[in-house]
């Protein structure tokens, strides 16, 4: 498993999350949960690196907060982060907002709630959620030690998205966002917004509630038409992972197939050597090293097992004098990292491993 920064929080999370809205019902339809089989995929998933699981008090007839707290019994809730959210229909003062979030520790068998959510928030919510007095409610939950971080969930407008945002001292924020939806929503826009406020990003529908993981055959023919051969559900994930303000995206799953296929994927980006995402903000180097060719090389070597005499970024660079044994460590384009990288390490350890 992959694990990415969280912002301003200083912590880390897995790339991957795991959504708890969507598990199966029981086979004799007398719940909306086989609760033993969605304790068995909670499990699963953690046992393979999961470390952040996404429930709310409304999810499948407010029993998903329930089998969550029962799955993270036997140590298991030490291994994970949970978010859970308050819906702004279920309360209306101060004592209601109190008596729900002590209804969702209960069901989650925990004495604190790491990622609190405003469920589902737009303008109109905000000022509602504002006007019961819940900005200063999460406040002291936070400092009661209840809550630690303080958060919402947004479905509307930019420009609601970017007022909210900046109206009150957020941990994290969670988006719909997919390579569709760039313009929708928060879209690329508010993404950008909170990186440069440092508020970590939890991505839902990532694959756009499963319209992205079949690609229609135009699609899928610039898929095939490339090298190195990727399902749509990972051409997907990867474009979201390419965005450092990305912390985690969420993925529903209900069979144990799709645990394993996110493991798959997780797996493969274990193997990359530095999490470098192309956006050349350390360029040009005043020595000439293409440094984000040099890391897409040494991660294509290390993923692919791509020989690098074959591999052609670093043909290129290799033919252009590029190379990192240019670099002479003035430490120009780590001042520039946007992710703080160890680039003029990073730069050496790549150049004794490509140039075998």
């Amino acid at each position: 498993m992959k694990y990415r920064n969280f912002g301003k929080l200083g912590i880390q999370g897995s790339a991957f999350g795991l959504g708890c809205m969507r598990f199966n019902g029981a086979a004799s339809g007398d719940s909306v949960i086989d609760e033993q089989k969605a304790i068995s995929l909670i499990r699963r998933a953690i046992d393979g690196g999961v470390t952040y699981l996404d429930t709310a008090y409304v999810y499948l007839d407010r029993t998903s907060e329930i089998v969550v707290g029962k799955a993270l019994r036997d140590g298991y809730r030490d291994r994970v982060t949970i978010a859970t959210k308050m819906p702004s229909e279920a309360v209306h003062n101060r004592a209601e907002m109190e008596a729900l979030l002590q209804e969702e520790l209960t069901k989650l068998q925990t004495d604190h709630i790491d990622f609190y959510l405003m469920h589902g928030i737009n303008r109109e919510k905000w000022e509602y959620f504002k006007s019961i007095g819940a900005p200063e409610f999460f406040e002291e939950m936070k400092q009661a030690g209840k809550i630690r971080y303080k958060c919402f969930s947004f479905h509307g407008p930019y420009e609601e998205f970017e007022t909210i945002i900046q109206d009150y001292d957020w941990d994290m924020v969670q988006i719909q966002y997919n390579f569709m939806d760039v313009d929708n929503q928060a879209g690329d826009k508010g993404l950008a917004l909170a990186g440069r406020l440092g508020i970590p990003v939890v991505i839902m529908e990532g694959l756009l509630g499963g319209r992205l993981a079949k690609a229609p055959d135009n699609v899928q023919a610039l898929y095939d038409a490339f090298p190195v051969k990727r399902s749509a559900v990972e051409w997907a994930f990867r474009w979201l992972c390419n965005h450092p303000e990305v912390a985690t995206v969420l993925s529903g799953c209900n069979e144990a197939e799709q645990i394993d296929d996110n493991h798959v994927r997780a797996a493969y980006l274990a193997r990359t050597k530095i999490g470098c995402t192309g956006c050349r903000y350390c360029m040009p180097c005043p020595n000439g090293v293409n440094i984000p060719g040099t890391f897409s090389a040494w991660n294509n070597v290390s993923l692919y097992g791509i020989d690098p005499k074959h591999d052609w970024g670093f043909m290129q660079m290799t033919k252009n004098g590029a190379t990192p044994d240019k670099c002479v460590a003035c430490g120009a384009c780590e001042a520039a990292c946007p992710q703080h990288l160890n680039i003029i390490e990073g730069l050496q350890t790549a150049w004794g491993e490509l140039n075998r």
